[in-house]
């Protein structure tokens, strides 16, 4: 039965965008990380992401993207991708699934259009680092 069903909650588990110096492009670029708050490692984690919406009135959707982490170690970060700074104006989402104790848990998280600023800058748990919460 469907009542019988239980669907594990995500917890202390974000999709983080952090600005960082970028070498190939010689400037500082916006990058999406998998933040892992909690205390136990994540196994068999995929990131599935796509940006969408509309630049002066046309619909507009990017490539989807997958990515796959085997592990990702408790109190870390794992990049994912660069967000280019022409996808920011967009609603950028992340699909997350991931292992934790034998069970799958799955998350979406959502960056909306233009929320990828400096002034939204907070500090991020575990890392010594500033950033933006999906």
């Amino acid at each position: 039965m469907k009542k019988d069903i239980q669907i594990p909650v995500v917890k202390d588990v974000h999709i983080v965008a952090i600005r960082e110096w970028n070498d190939d492009f010689m400037e500082n670029t916006w990058n999406a990380y998998l933040l892992n708050d909690t205390d136990h490692q994540l196994t068999m984690a995929m990131v599935v992401s796509r940006a969408y919406g509309t630049i002066n009135g046309e619909k507009r959707i990017t490539a989807t993207f997958r990515h796959a982490f085997k592990e990702v170690e408790p109190r870390t970060a794992v990049k994912i991708e660069l967000l280019e700074n022409n996808v920011l104006q967009l609603n950028n989402e992340f699909a997350v699934s991931y292992f934790l104790d034998d069970k799958l848990y799955d998350k979406k998280f959502l960056f909306e259009a233009d929320s990828i600023t400096e002034s939204a800058l907070t500090d991020l748990p575990t890392i010594p680092r500033t950033g933006i919460f999906a």
